[in-house]
């Protein structure tokens, strides 16, 4: 392999490490000498690869927050023409890449809370990313009243975000479909009242 391939392979490695160490233990609970061990490479590759804990969480968010976000594009194109199709389709698509797999709910829901300022911007980024393809996905859909579009979306960004929490660490944890039926009702309510 060439310099650059094993830098690829380094930095792929760690980011798999990352993405279970950092769902459980956790952020605060996960060294650098645990990630290399569990990526099999020295700590100064680790220093090749990435300039610290913080900088590898930050990769590691950012590519499940692409990957979360493509899904749900996907979803919403394909979904039928209508408000109602548009809400079900992309609630839907989020919930269940969210839950499709335990390590990716955990960091993007609880950890990027937990590593406190570590995520701030990564997770502004995120969330303005996600209320922009709440708002173009709805935008040619009347709604009743005086409604902010963004308002909206960032309020049923945070109810899906708690109810995914519950999900996580709620005992027994809630059925996707109910997560699905109660985060599509209220942005149901919220853009059209009913």
């Amino acid at each position: 392999m060439s310099a650059e391939q094993r830098l690829a392979d380094r930095r792929e490695r760690l980011m798999t490490a990352a993405y279970t160490l950092y769902a459980k233990p956790g952020f605060a609970a996960t060294t650098i000498e645990r990630l290399c061990s569990e990526a099999r490479i020295s700590n100064r590759a680790f220093y090749e690869c990435f300039g610290g804990r913080e900088e590898l969480l930050q990769a590691l968010h950012d590519r499940c927050v692409e990957e979360s976000l493509a899904h749900v594009a996907k979803a919403l194109q394909e979904a039928p023409h209508s408000l109602e199709g548009k809400v079900e389709a992309g609630i839907r698509s989020y919930i269940e890449f969210a839950t499709a797999d335990w390590r990716r709910a955990r960091i993007m829901h609880l950890e990027v809370r937990r590593s406190g300022d570590v995520l701030t911007a990564s997770r502004q980024r995120a969330v303005d990313a996600f209320a922009r393809l709440i708002e173009e996905a709805s935008a040619e859909f009347p709604v009743s009243g005086p409604v902010n579009r963004r308002l909206v979306a960032l309020g049923a960004i945070g109810a899906l975000q708690e109810l995914l929490i519950e999900w996580i660490l709620g005992s027994p944890s809630p059925d996707v479909d109910e997560l699905v039926d109660v985060a599509a009702h209220i942005f149901r309510r919220a853009l059209t009242g009913w």
